[in-house]
């Protein structure tokens, strides 16, 4: 199948938080612009017209990606969409995913009653990482209430939870919540991979990993970490701030991904 209308739904995992490129909106890639640009290839090829909108947020929570980006989603028509919110809910100290995973149901009927494919992610395994670690178990029931979700509705699952080369960091940025753009190429390519279509996207090959540096350098780099980007997320969260306050949908409208211009369709 080729693709000619293409939403992307989410937060700063699909906005493209962490795969830096100043020549784009937002000063992002990301792995939704990797996937649009390979559909957009296979469209022209076909002789077909393509767009590309990504109406993702960093640090919006399920509710609001339900509330800004649904129905302007249904409003363009799509025949794929791709959504994953949920993470910064999880991070929060309480939250009740039953409840929360409901209103998702509800969300994924009405964006799967357009007749377009829908694209969900499981969350990560974050087993490996002594930050997320004691929440494990919030990662595993979330992912268990998407599948069930999924089952239902006919929606195409990227089990993210399952991808294990994502447990090293080189596939994370600096700041340790966001992955680097070996990361988010990683996640392309399972996209594609899991969507059928054809890609020329190299695999992802890890060398082996540089031996651990000295504990005192790990203090170190850890608390120099803390000050930077730890810190300030804490911050954001007492006083209820997002990182997302004044950043706007990097393509509200249909466009060629990279170009940064609408192209309608």
């Amino acid at each position: 199948m080729v693709f000619q209308r293409y939403v992307a739904l989410g937060d700063s995992f699909t906005e493209g938080v962490g795969d830096h490129d100043p020549t784009r909106p937002n000063g992002l890639r990301g792995w939704a612009d990797r996937v649009a640009e390979v559909l957009a290839a296979r469209a022209d090829g076909a002789g077909q017209d393509f767009g590309y909108a990504n109406l993702a947020i960093r640090g919006r929570k399920l509710r609001a990606v339900i509330a800004e980006q649904v129905e302007p989603a249904i409003a363009l028509q799509p025949d794929l969409i791709t959504m994953y919110a949920g993470a910064n809910d999880i991070l929060r100290p309480k939250v009740d995913l039953d409840e929360l995973l409901a209103e998702y149901d509800a969300a994924v009927r009405r964006l799967a009653a357009t007749g377009a494919r829908v694209v969900l992610f499981t969350a990560f395994d974050p087993g490996g990482s002594g930050l997320y670690r004691p929440i494990r178990g919030r990662f595993a029931l979330y992912n268990e209430l998407l599948r069930e979700i999924a089952d239902e509705t006919g929606a195409t699952i990227v089990d993210f939870w399952r991808i294990r080369d994502h447990k090293d960091w080189r596939l994370w940025d600096e700041d340790r919540m966001h992955m680097s753009a070996l990361g988010h190429h990683r996640v392309a390519v399972e996209v594609l991979d899991v969507l059928g279509v054809p890609h020329d996207l190299e695999p992802t090959r890890l060398d082996d990993a540089p031996p651990p540096a000295p504990r005192l350098q790990q203090l170190r780099e850890n608390a120099a970490w803390a000050r930077e980007y730890l810190v300030p997320w804490v911050h954001r969260r007492v006083t209820g701030r997002s990182s997302g306050d004044t950043v706007s949908p990097r393509y509200p409208t249909y466009g060629r991904p990279g170009t940064g211009a609408d192209q309608p369709v």
